[in-house]
């Protein structure tokens, strides 16, 4: 179990590793953009389509490898004022509808993504499928997400977040 537990750490820092190179080569192609296309008057192509690639695959790898659910911005006024009872039962509506919505558009959208392999980006020469592929993973991990919290909103186990804690660490005065 403990070997289990260190390779979960190892991939969780590999994640962010992941993660990490995505968003710096994002931030230095976005200064190369900057210096060519303002400074040399030379603007470049395959850095715009390289930012908004590796925006793309920062937010969803992000999302399905990295975040934790406390990282997680939410909108919960209305939720936290609820019941218990009432909050367990929006888990387990809101963890289903999302889920099923996601689930129910899955086949299209591999179908889609094995279609783009048909078409690459203009500068890169991408295959559009790679470019997209991330999103199965994403996919994977809300459906994930949603089908915890529906088992913690059956079983009583609570949210995997706790706003007023959270929100007590915070010095807003």
């Amino acid at each position: 179990m403990e070997r289990l537990k260190s390779l979960a750490r190892w991939g969780e820092r590999g994640a962010e590793v992941v993660l990490a190179l995505i968003l710096g080569s994002l931030f230095l192609s976005f200064l190369i953009q900057i210096v060519f296309r303002y400074l040399l008057n030379l603007p470049l192509g395959w850095t715009v389509e390289f930012v908004s690639i590796a925006w793309l695959w920062g937010i969803l790898f992000g999302y399905a490898f990295v975040v934790r659910e406390s990282d997680v911005i939410r909108l919960d006024i209305l939720y936290a004022a609820l019941p218990r009872w009432a909050r367990r039962a929006l888990d387990v509506i809101t963890g289903t509808i999302c889920a099923a919505i996601f689930l129910w558009t899955l086949p299209q959208v591999w179908g889609y993504i094995e279609f783009m392999s048909i078409e690459s980006t203009s500068y890169m020469k991408l295959r559009f499928d790679y470019v997209f592929a991330i999103y199965v993973p994403f996919v994977i991990s809300v459906v994930l997400r949603c089908g915890i919290s529906i088992w913690r909103g059956l079983t009583g186990a609570g949210p995997g977040f706790d706003t007023p804690k959270s929100a007590g660490t915070h010095d807003y005065d």
